[in-house]
């Protein structure tokens, strides 16, 4: 398992050379690769159709962003989701009931992040006798090329905060991520490997 993180696909000439050829060796080799990463502004579809434009010989099958894992779990608990994620995130859950929510997700929204949406998933929260809240995420912020960006943390807290309740996370690091790339590989804990 290889952890790619959302700027990785943003690094200087040199580095992404330097990616490239450990991606390349390790697909040569007869191990079972995964890429995982945090990438929540995006469809799986369109972050894999980046990292080949960027070189990278990688399929969509291969990288595991936290949306299908999430899909996994509504699929799993029989959850409805309200959502608050990025606009190019909505289609990785078009086939997802979200009528009725029963549960919120929040990922990282960039300027959806409103007042107004952000007390929508609220207010859906509160309104719950027994509210779910799953984030795609906790980090507090990342690095853009025109400077730093709060992170889906920072929102995921705030929701936590106002409606006394614990988020569970569905990404990296949270186990039930890594346990939806596990299962993907038909692989246990002990039998794999990851760098990030």
């Amino acid at each position: 398992m290889f952890m790619c993180y959302r700027s990785a696909v943003r690094q200087h000439a040199a580095e992404l050379i330097c990616l490239i050829g450990a991606e390349e060796r390790l697909k040569e080799s007869d191990l079972q690769l995964r890429f995982c990463t945090n990438e929540t502004q995006a469809t799986r579809k369109n972050f894999v159709a980046k990292l080949q434009r960027l070189g990278f010989d990688i399929s969509v099958s291969e990288v595991f962003p936290p949306a299908p894992a999430a899909i996994a779990v509504l699929n799993e608990r029989g959850l409805r989701p309200h959502l608050l994620v990025h606009d190019g995130l909505l289609p990785e859950f078009d086939a997802v009931d979200k009528t009725n929510p029963n549960c919120v997700i929040v990922g990282d929204a960039a300027e959806n992040f409103s007042y107004q949406n952000l007390n929508e998933a609220f207010r859906v929260l509160i309104g719950l006798e027994r509210p779910v809240l799953f984030s795609l995420g906790q980090g507090r912020y990342y690095k853009e090329t025109d400077g730093l960006k709060l992170d889906v943390g920072v929102y995921m807290k705030a929701l936590e905060y106002a409606c006394d309740l614990k988020a569970e996370v569905i990404g990296k690091p949270s186990p039930t991520f890594f346990q939806s790339v596990l299962n993907d590989m038909g692989l246990k804990p002990n039998e794999v490997c990851s760098n990030e």
